[in-house]
């Protein structure tokens, strides 16, 4: 077996990657579009916009995870050259992801319960909720997008990502500004608007990436629609206990930034609008490490299943070559144009002041969070899902959580921090992470080589 150099493997990373940066920047911007689109309607719509993301998201984000565990399967089965059985794998996908949505649509009758029991403006808790409801409703459609966006990736198409969440931002725009602000007879529905845009985005997607790999030359091959092969226990079993991991470790982080959003919204809508500008622009910046991660899980997969195990190290290498890289530039651009950033979200001069502060706080996590994703995501690669759930659970919850409460909410190391403790919270739950995500990669690279 000849071992790939470090060169060769960042060129692989870099064709993977780029498509699905752009996807992913194109994803995050429709949140700071509907960020934007709101907050000009006002400071309330966009704090309630908020807190309806803060519910949400970390439901969407579980089913992403379910799905997360398909592309590398399909991955090594593109690798060994085993296609026909990618099909079984992307139908098990489907059975347990769509039903999960589903049940997911149930709990538009739970969340507004939660938001009466928290101390939040009634105009405030009304906007989120029916942001809510129309997010929920999109759930099943979101879980055929994953699975079949996981297809595509795994079988290193990434560039079909790219255009689809293209079209999906165009048609979210629009949208956003006829249902937020009322045109072509529509009501004004201010930022409930963005939910109902962002349903119809998500039925977009799906329905997009349907036709894809249905019609696509490039994927007749696998034959994926001749046959329905019906539930498989095993399978379903396997790619459960493969995903419901990622799903948990995707949430030990979201739903860490979606409680922070709930504990602030006793200060007001200020300050939640300010914690949102920051974290809103943090993760469109995070959308490049994320991508980076991404392709090292797929090129992971691919060497594994080739019998390549040696160049799955090379290929971690590269990617946190690539990862640090870019970080050193986008962390110097948040930091020199923090007010200039707070200022495209809002005019309301008491926001951008609060958020040009957090937005240095977030210039700082950039770096741990590349490391700890392009890790998290090579565990992907060797399915090693549960180390990986392990240690999000401890450095986000175990150290960084705690932190954030005693910084963010009480005065026994400095008074009156509010959203920049939780920030500084966050930088230590990161920087563990990436820590401890290193060393299990390095480990597991060790215990390789040595068979």
């Amino acid at each position: 077996m000849t071992k790939n150099t470090l060169k060769y493997e960042v060129k692989q990373l870099l064709s993977l990657a780029w498509p699905l940066l752009i996807a992913q920047i194109t994803q995050t911007l429709m949140g700071v579009s509907d960020s934007i689109m709101a907050g000009r309607y006002s400071a309330v719509d966009m704090a309630a916009v908020a807190i309806g993301v803060a519910v949400t998201f970390p439901i969407l984000i579980f089913l992403q995870g379910l799905c997360l565990a398909l592309s590398p399967q399909v991955a090594r089965l593109n690798g060994a050259k085993q296609h026909h059985h990618i099909s079984n794998w992307v139908f098990q996908c489907f059975y347990i992801s769509v039903s999960v949505g589903f049940l997911c649509i149930g709990a538009k009758w739970i969340l507004p319960r939660v938001f009466e029991l928290l101390s939040m403006d009634y105009e405030m808790q009304l906007i989120a909720t029916d942001y809510v409801r129309y997010i929920l409703l999109a759930a099943p459609a979101f879980a055929v997008y994953q699975c079949l966006r996981n297809y595509c990736e795994g079988m290193s198409l990434t560039r079909p990502t790219m255009m689809i969440m293209f079209a999906g931002l165009l048609v979210n725009i629009p949208a956003n500004y006829i249902f937020i602000y009322g045109a072509f007879g529509v009501p004004e529905m201010g930022g409930a608007g963005c939910g109902l845009a962002t349903m119809l985005v998500i039925f977009t997607m799906a329905l997009a990436t349907f036709l894809y790999t249905y019609f696509a030359p490039s994927l007749q091959y696998i034959k994926l629609y001749q046959s329905f092969p019906k539930p498989c226990f095993k399978s379903i079993v396997d790619l459960t206990r493969h995903g419901l991991p990622i799903s948990f470790t995707l949430l030990a982080e979201v739903t860490l930034f979606a409680s922070i959003a709930l504990l602030l919204s006793p200060y007001g809508a200020n300050v939640v609008a300010a914690h949102q500008i920051a974290l809103n622009f943090s993760s469109l910046i995070f959308q490049i490490p994320l991508s980076i991660g991404l392709a090292v899980a797929i090129r992971i997969g691919f060497c594994i299943g080739k019998n390549e195990p040696l160049n799955a190290p090379v290929a971690y290498n590269a990617g946190l070559l690539i990862a640090a890289s870019t970080v050193a530039f986008t962390a110097t651009i948040t930091i020199v144009g923090a007010t200039t950033i707070a200022s495209l979200y809002t005019t309301e001069s008491a926001v951008i002041e609060m958020a040009a502060v957090l937005l240095l706080f977030a210039a700082v996590f950039q770096f741990s969070d590349a490391i700890q994703v392009v890790g998290a995501n090579a565990l992907r690669g060797y399915k090693d899902n549960k180390a990986m759930l392990l240690i999000s659970l401890f450095s986000y919850w175990g150290i960084g959580f705690p932190a954030a409460l005693i910084l963010g909410l009480t005065d026994w190391i400095a008074t009156g921090l509010t959203a920049r403790g939780f920030w500084i919270g966050f930088i230590i739950g990161l920087t563990c992470a990436a820590i401890m995500m290193t060393a299990r990669v390095r480990y597991i690279q060790a215990s390789a080589a040595m068979r």
